[in-house]
């Protein structure tokens, strides 16, 4: 009987040990995206560099690369002035793209990342000949083409630049009907991932590790991660991703994951990842 009630308090007391932990791991439910609806036909250039920032650090995931030195995946773009720093990309012998100016190389370089990569940013192994960026005009991402001129016209004037692109036109406009047949163009915040497919774009999981196989990206391959660290360590690796770094790798993942995903969107990657042995 001793035995027995010695390995029911045991028992009781571990299952409370994890509860506990639990709850010290971030809860971050789930809510609706918030979606904020501007007028076309009286918007300003003002609203039109303000909606062009609120796409840069929400919808279009921007900030989760570009951060600066030594947390950034990508070059520092909101610490630099992107037009002279387009100038001096156009001159560089490198490039080999189509841009003329700094408005069509900022978009160049949205729609078709590929097309000239800065040195050192490229995928592991491609000699910088491959970017790890997105096109931001695809899934997951998919702004509009009126969101992507509002991130150029934000990504000139905040330096004082002038803004070189032009305000929604009349046709542009007439193209986007809201629900209550008003001419509006939404700005969302990404909405909770329903699939692991969405959760793992949503994260850009992909930009940094290859997820099947073992080549080095930022990061490692995951192709066999499950066989390598276990279902707390997987979570560790999102959770706190500098309590254990993989040697040989930049502390380079973002430590705010955790705040931005849903609980669903936690789980849902972990057990992913729990799964490739």
């Amino acid at each position: 009987m001793k035995v027995l009630l010695k390995t029911l308090g045991f028992s009781f007391s571990l299952t409370l040990l994890f509860t506990f932990v639990t709850y010290l791991l971030p809860q971050v439910e789930g809510e609706a995206p918030v979606e904020k609806e501007v007028d076309l036909s009286a918007l300003t250039m003002d609203d039109f560099i303000s909606m062009g920032e609120e796409l840069f650090n929400n919808k279009g995931t921007c900030t989760l690369c570009h951060k600066p030195a030594p947390l950034g995946r990508a070059p520092d773009i909101q610490g630099a002035d992107m037009v002279a720093l387009s100038g001096e990309r156009l001159a560089d012998e490198r490039y080999q793209g189509q841009a003329k100016d700094a408005a069509d190389y900022i978009l160049e370089s949205m729609l078709d990342p590929s097309r000239y990569v800065v040195a050192t940013w490229g995928k592991k192994g491609t000699n910088d000949s491959e970017s790890p960026m997105p096109a931001i005009d695809k899934p997951p991402i998919e702004l509009s083409k009126i969101e992507i001129d509002a991130v150029i016209a934000y990504l000139q004037a905040k330096d004082g630049n002038e803004v070189t692109v032009s305000l929604p036109s009349a046709e542009d406009a007439a193209s986007v009907v809201s629900a209550e047949e008003k001419t509006t163009v939404a700005a969302t915040l990404p909405a909770p991932a329903t699939t692991i497919e969405e959760a793992l774009g949503k994260y850009a999981c992909s930009s940094c590790h290859a997820l099947e196989s073992a080549d080095t990206l930022v990061g490692p391959g995951l192709v066999d991660v499950g066989s390598r660290l276990s279902r707390d360590e997987i979570r560790q690796s999102i959770v706190d991703p500098n309590a254990v770094i993989a040697e040989g790798f930049p502390a380079a993942m973002p430590a705010d994951f955790a705040t931005k995903m849903t609980v669903r969107e936690l789980d849902m990657i972990v057990a992913y990842l729990v799964e490739k042995k």
